[in-house]
């Protein structure tokens, strides 16, 4: 039996998010995430025909992220529908070790999992494929200059999600 994918969009001071899921009868909730676009995001999630638009399904995820945007979450407790390769679980792992208010850079990553410095660019990769921006805290990843590079939505809401964390950004 094939899980129903279900979305709806939050409003959020990025803008509208778009959230997508799966139907899950162990989340929180009742839904798994599989996706979190900000506006312009390069490879966001597009709606497909057959998805159920369901804004109660994410009633537990908007409360946590209306928590996180107001300062009063530091960390999600949101069950993720599993994808990317075996690599990129690695890497997304290592991302949510992140703490909040806190950044790391590319080469860290890489060492954490067991990467040469040589795989900076593939961890590089892995993080751009992150499905899961803002709950995923791929934004606290920075340069070893300590200089902001790539985001998917977008340096800018990198920014400023670092600073609503509070964290050194170049």
């Amino acid at each position: 039996m094939t899980a129903t994918t279900v979305y709806t969009t939050i409003h959020s001071p990025l803008g509208e998010l778009l959230l997508v899921g799966e139907e899950s009868a162990t989340a929180n909730g009742g839904t798994a995430l599989a996706s979190l676009s900000l506006p312009g995001q390069k490879g966001g999630a597009v709606v497909l025909d057959g998805w159920r638009h369901d804004p109660v399904a994410f009633e537990e995820i908007g409360r946590q992220l209306t928590a996180y945007f107001g300062g009063s979450l530091t960390h999600f407790d949101i069950e993720y529908v599993d994808g990317g390769t075996e690599f990129q679980r690695r890497v997304w792992a290592a991302l949510e070790e992140i703490p909040y208010g806190a950044t790391a850079t590319y080469a860290e990553i890489a060492s954490r999992v067991g990467t040469s410095r040589v795989g900076v660019r593939a961890v590089g990769t892995a993080i751009g494929r992150n499905p899961l921006l803002v709950v995923r805290p791929c934004h606290r990843v920075i340069g070893s200059d300590g200089a902001l590079r790539g985001y998917a939505a977008g340096v800018k809401h990198k920014e400023r999600l670092l600073g609503l964390e509070g964290a050194p950004a170049s």
